[in-house]
C-alpha cells in the first residue's frame, strides 16, 4: 500500500493560528441508551423506516463514549491544537430540563480532563441538532420555551466545565436544522413545514443569545457560534435567476448572520412574520461575540424554478415542487462522495463577502468546519488535495485582509452521516 503523495509545502500561517478537528456527539459517541442518556430527535428520526438509506442508526457509531482516551491519543499524535466536540443535551439532561444526569455530564468532565492532560484545547459545541426527544414532542425549536431551556442547560454545562474550557460554541448550523429539519423534513425532526419553519430559526438565535449571557455569567472569555455559509451564484444574469438567488442567499446565509452581527433581520417583512417581541429579542441575539465560526463546504448555483420541474433533489436533499428557487449543480467541478462540488476558491470568495457585508461588525473568524467525505481508502490523494487547495485559498484570503484565527477539519473520525 502506497502512501498519498506529498503536496507542496503550505504557505506559512501565523504562529498563533489554531489548528483543530471537529466532531458531533450523535455521530460518533454511540452508547445511545447507556448511563442514563435520554433519546434525541435523531434517535427517533433514524428509527423510522426509510429515513436512513441502509437502516443504520448511531447507537454504536465509532464508540467515542467508551474510546475517548484512544481518540485523544490520536489527536495528540496528529499534533492538532484543539478538539471541537459537541455536548449531547440528552446525555446531560435526558428530559431537556430537570435533574442532571451525573454520569452523562461526568463523561464530558473526563473528556476535558483528558484533553487538558494532552495539551489540547477543548472547544465544546453546546448544541449540534440532537434535541432531547421530550422537548421535541412539546414543540422543539418551534416553541419559544426551548430557547430558555437551552440556556439553562448551557449554564449547567458551563458550571461543570468552565474552569478548564476557554472557548465555547453555542450552536452548530441553525440554518440546517431550520431548513432541512423543520422545513424540508430531510433531517431530524423530519417536519415538512416549508416557510412555516421560520420560527425555529428565530428561537435558535434567541437560544444562542441567552446562552451567551449564561456563559458570560460563568466567566467565559471566548464565545462564538458555528454558522454554515457558502457563496450563492445566480444561474444567469436574468432578473428571474438573480431574484431567486437573492432569496436563497437571504434564507441560507443572511437570515442567520444579520441578526447576530447587525442586530436586525435582512428583510423587514420576514422579521414581521416571526413570533414574539422580535426587536427586544434581537438585543439579546446580537450580544457581542469573540469569534464568528464559519462552516464552509461549497457554493450554490441558484436559478428560478422551471415550470413542470419539482420533487427533485440537490446534493442529496429532496426538494418539493413550488419553491421560489431551484438550486442547480455547478458544472465542471469534481465532487465528493456526498456529491458536493469541490470549489476551494469559494472559501476565499465567502470570506471577502462576509468582510464586505459586515465590516467592523465582523469578529475574528474561525473556520469551524471544512472537509470532504469519500468512500474509504487508506491512501487517498483526494482528501489531501481537498485540504491542500482549501488551505491555500484560506491563506490567500488572509493575505488580502481576512481576519481568520483558526481552521478545524471535519471530521476527526468516521461518523454516522
Amino acid at each position: 500500500m502506497t502512501s498519498p503523495r506529498a503536496p507542496l509545502p503550505l504557505p506559512a500561517f501565523p504562529a498563533a493560528f489554531l489548528w483543530g478537528v471537529s466532531t458531533s456527539a450523535h455521530q460518533i459517541e454511540g452508547a445511545a441508551d447507556e448511563d442514563g442518556r435520554g433519546p434525541s430527535t435523531w434517535d427517533a428520526f433514524a428509527a423510522e423506516p426509510g429515513r436512513i438509506r441502509d437502516g443504520s442508526t448511531a447507537a454504536v457509531a465509532t464508540g467515542h463514549y467508551h474510546r475517548y482516551r484512544e481518540d485523544v491519543a490520536l489527536l495528540k499524535e496528529l499534533g492538532v491544537g484543539a478538539y471541537r466536540f459537541s455536548v449531547a443535551w440528552p446525555r446531560v439532561l435526558p428530559d431537556g430540563s430537570g435533574p442532571v444526569n451525573a454520569a452523562g455530564l461526568g463523561f464530558y468532565d473526563r473528556l476535558v480532563d483528558e484533553l487538558c492532560a494532552a495539551g489540547i484545547r477543548a472547544v465544546p459545541t453546546l448544541y449540534h441538532w440532537d434535541t432531547p426527544l421530550p422537548l421535541e414532542t412539546g414543540g422543539g425549536w418551534l416553541s419559544r420555551e426551548t430557547a430558555y431551556l437551552f440556556a439553562d442547560y448551557v449554564d449547567t454545562v458551563a458550571a461543570r466545565l468552565g474552569d478548564r474550557v476557554e472557548q465555547w460554541i453555542t450552536l452548530n448550523e441553525p440554518a440546517e436544522l431550520t431548513l432541512l429539519g423543520y422545513g424540508l423534513g430531510e433531517h431530524a425532526p423530519g417536519r415538512r413545514l416549508l416557510f412555516d419553519a421560520l420560527p425555529a430559526a428565530h428561537h435558535q438565535l434567541l437560544g444562542h443569545g441567552l446562552a451567551v449571557a449564561a456563559l458570560r455569567a460563568r466567566g467565559a472569555r471566548s464565545v462564538g457560534i458555528a454558522n454554515s455559509h457558502g457563496p450563492v451564484r445566480p444561474a444567469s444574469d436574468s432578473a428571474a435567476d438573480t431574484g431567486a438567488a437573492e432569496l436563497y442567499d437571504l434564507l441560507t446565509n443572511w437570515l442567520f448572520a444579520d441578526p447576530l452581527l447587525l442586530g436586525r433581520y435582512p428583510d423587514e417583512g420576514l422579521a414581521a412574520a416571526l413570533p414574539g417581541p422580535v426587536d427586544e429579542d434581537l438585543e439579546t441575539i446580537a450580544a457581542p461575540l469573540d469569534f464568528y465560526g464559519v462552516n464552509y463546504y461549497q457554493p450554490t448555483l441558484v436559478g428560478a424554478p422551471v415550470p413542470g420541474e419539482g420533487d427533485g433533489g440537490f446534493a442529496g436533499v429532496g426538494l418539493p415542487a413550488g419553491l421560489p428557487f431551484a438550486p442547480r449543480e455547478i458544472p465542471g467541478q469534481p465532487r465528493t462522495g456526498f456529491g458536493w462540488a469541490v470549489v476551494p476558491e469559494g472559501l476565499r470568495e465567502l470570506l471577502h463577502g462576509l468582510r464586505e457585508r459586515y465590516g467592523e461588525r465582523l469578529p475574528p473568524i474561525v473556520i469551524t468546519e471544512n472537509g470532504c467525505a469519500y468512500e474509504d481508502r487508506v491512501a487517498d490523494d483526494r482528501r489531501v488535495d481537498y485540504l491542500d487547495a482549501h488551505l491555500r485559498e484560506l491563506h490567500r484570503a488572509m493575505t488580502e485582509g481576512a481576519d481568520v484565527r483558526g481552521y478545524f477539519v471535519w471530521s476527526l473520525l468516521d461518523n454516522f452521516e
